[in-house]
């Protein structure tokens, strides 16, 4: 079919990298001095950072209170450092953005705080190569997906209609609300799929 796509929007982890979450709590607590499940506990089971994620607070907020859950002091350097032991670049998902990027606009509108996007060059080199600026995180439109608010938010951004954006999560909840804000969504399987849905979209 002739396509009417003009942007195409990846989620990152899960889709353009590989995320290992119980990598990154082994190395913050390697960092802290903090067992495990205290650091478990400490970023997701608060609700600590999908308020990060939803922009409800700053990166340093978030910081602080993160040392403060834990009792210690955790630096912008120490969580950057846990953070990058987490992911490892899809070198096959990248390629595929890579052939999209000479036809169309390509994006990235990952579920986390600005830490991750203003560092993203040592977090995942890769994905800073091949998109430059354009990787944003979800608390820069206010809400995490699968609101509407962050797809909006970013497709306003870029200046691009929702109809006219294909967007790409490994995650059905993400995929769904996409598409209930008026994007066209695919859910991520692997990067062979991911080809052949593209090519139908002519795409590729």
């Amino acid at each position: 079919m002739t396509s009417s796509i003009k942007l195409v929007l990846f989620d990152m982890e899960g889709v353009l990298s590989h995320y290992d979450r119980a990598a990154r709590t082994d190395r913050m607590s390697s960092i802290t001095g903090k067992p495990p499940e205290a650091v478990r506990h400490a970023i997701w089971d608060s609700g600590l950072e999908a308020r990060a994620d939803a922009g409800e607070i700053t990166d340093d907020e978030y910081l602080l209170e993160l040392g403060n859950l834990l009792g210690c002091r955790v630096s912008r350097d120490d969580w950057l450092v846990a953070r990058h032991a987490s992911i490892t670049p899809n070198a096959e998902s990248l390629a595929v953005a890579a052939r999209i990027a000479m036809r169309r606009k390509i994006a990235v509108l990952t579920n986390n705080c600005r830490l991750v996007t203003d560092h993203i060059g040592y977090l995942n080199p890769p994905v800073a190569q091949l998109f430059g600026s354009h990787v944003y995180p979800s608390a820069a439109f206010g809400a995490a997906k699968p609101a509407a608010q962050a797809y909006l938010g970013c497709v306003g951004h870029l200046g691009v209609d929702a109809r006219e954006t294909l967007f790409i999560d490994d995650s059905e909840a993400n995929v769904t609300g996409a598409i209930d804000a008026g994007l066209h969504a695919y859910q991520f399987v692997d990067a062979d799929a991911l080809s052949r849905e593209l090519a139908r979209f002519d795409l590729l």
